[in-house]
């Protein structure tokens, strides 16, 4: 299947261009000519599916065409190795839990998809002989982080042959546990402390894609969720969630809500919609940083600055998907309002839901999803069976969510040895002269 770029003047890619380039040569997002409807059997049998035969289906009908059926469901079965618990914290709200995967974050299903998608098409051009990292012939990954972006690819790229990948994440900006998680790895991960907002992270990776002389240096890609390994395989969270919704029959009227910073992992769930996800409603749930929400009421799509808020992860001043979301409407803002309706929440609404909630039902949520939490109590209708996505396990919020909700949050082995390491970062302006002249001398 070919891909074509939200800017209308790149020339089409395959799919293996698509991952290994990133972003197209004007800027632009890929997105795919044909999105495939999944057959009606396949919703029936649903709830009788493992997550890993789902994601195969879904995967399937995305990526069938490019990549072989045998190794395109080792990578589904590698990339799920765990379950999404889905726990119901009030009447007709349910939780989905993104963050069983290795950094408790639910960007590793994600980031462990391309990483191995990318290692497959990296084997296919060099003939099955894949250079050892390090050598310029390999692939070299770009990721801008805003807490766990970075994490996630960090580890789901590490110790893969042929790939090297730098994080770039605005100092001071994210949490310590996040920070641990890619800044203490070394091996063939990179991490740079860039002195400025995650804004500034995502500028000096689109700028690096476009600058001639770094192209010619190294082969450059992306692990953001403009990379559509990224953010496709996000998709298959929905549809699980659906398939645990059928196992109790609260499958009808179907709503989901998604906390939403870069818009990748509500733009995978829109994807799974268009498939034939039989969703009723969307809500895209932001903290201060309302860019969506307020195109949704006035339709004007007006980028700032972004604001430094308790949810983290989420503080993004143009999201990168929009464009992918705007593509897939045709830019009709009827059509989108119709579908998505949004939220936005200062930092003391935030910490209000959270500890409302774990006095109220003993559930911990973390800042991210409290907005989901808090969007779908103050929107659901009656008879609608809603699920928000909780997108990070809370100890990664330890010192936040503790001061919130009053009471310890104890702290996941798998976490507390990142908290071992030692941080290993490069610092950098947010000046894109000297980003360049670093990856110039690598």
């Amino acid at each position: 299947m070919n891909y074509y770029s939200t800017n209308h003047k790149a020339a089409d890619a395959t799919l293996e261009q698509a991952v290994v380039n990133g972003l197209a040569e004007d800027r632009g997002l890929y997105m795919p000519y044909e999105i495939k409807k999944l057959p009606q059997a396949f919703f029936d049998n649903i709830d009788k599916m493992s997550f890993q035969e789902i994601a195969y289906n879904v995967a399937s009908a995305f990526f069938g065409e490019d990549v072989d059926l045998d190794a395109l469901q080792d990578i589904v079965y590698d990339t799920l190795a765990f379950d999404c618990p889905i726990n119901k914290v009030e009447e007709d709200i349910y939780s989905l839990e993104l963050f069983h995967g290795p950094t408790l974050a639910f960007k590793d299903v994600g980031a462990r998809f391309m990483a191995r998608l990318l290692q497959y098409f990296i084997k296919k051009q060099s003939g099955l002989n894949t250079p050892p990292v390090g050598e310029k012939e390999g692939v070299n990954v770009l990721v801008a982080t805003s807490g766990d972006t970075g994490s996630a690819v960090a580890n789901g790229f590490l110790g893969v042959d042929g790939i090297h990948v730098y994080v770039l994440y605005p100092k001071g900006k994210v949490s310590k546990i996040q920070e641990s998680q890619f800044t203490t790895l070394g091996q063939n991960i990179t991490a740079v402390e860039i002195d400025g907002v995650f804004d500034d992270c995502q500028a000096l990776v689109k700028s690096a894609f476009m600058d001639k002389d770094l192209n010619e240096h190294m082969k450059l890609t992306s692990a953001n969720s403009i990379n559509v390994a990224r953010f496709l395989p996000q998709a298959f969270y929905y549809f699980y969630a659906y398939a645990q919704l059928k196992k109790i029959g609260k499958e009808k009227d179907f709503v989901i809500c998604v906390p939403s910073g870069n818009f990748g992992n509500i733009c995978a769930a829109l994807f799974g919609h268009q498939m034939g996800l039989p969703v009723k409603r969307f809500i895209a749930a932001n903290n201060a940083n309302d860019i969506f929400y307020n195109y949704l009421q006035t339709g004007k799509y007006e980028p700032k600055a972004s604001v430094q808020t308790i949810a983290n992860a989420m503080d993004v001043g143009d999201p990168s998907n929009f464009a992918r979301i705007y593509e897939l409407y045709k830019g009709d803002h009827s059509q989108i309002t119709s579908l998505i309706s949004g939220a936005t929440y200062t930092n003391e609404q935030i910490a209000e839901t959270m500890k409302q909630c774990f006095a109220e039902t003993g559930y911990t949520l973390d800042p991210h999803g409290a907005c989901g939490y808090r969007a779908l109590k103050e929107q659901l209708q009656p008879g609608e069976h809603a699920v928000f996505a909780e997108t990070a396990h809370p100890a990664k919020f330890k010192e936040t969510v503790e001061s919130i909700i009053g009471a310890e949050v104890a702290i996941p082995e798998r976490l507390a040895e990142f908290m071992k390491g030692t941080k290993q970062s490069i610092e950098c302006s947010k000046n894109f002269a000297d980003f360049k002249a670093f990856l110039m001398a690598e």
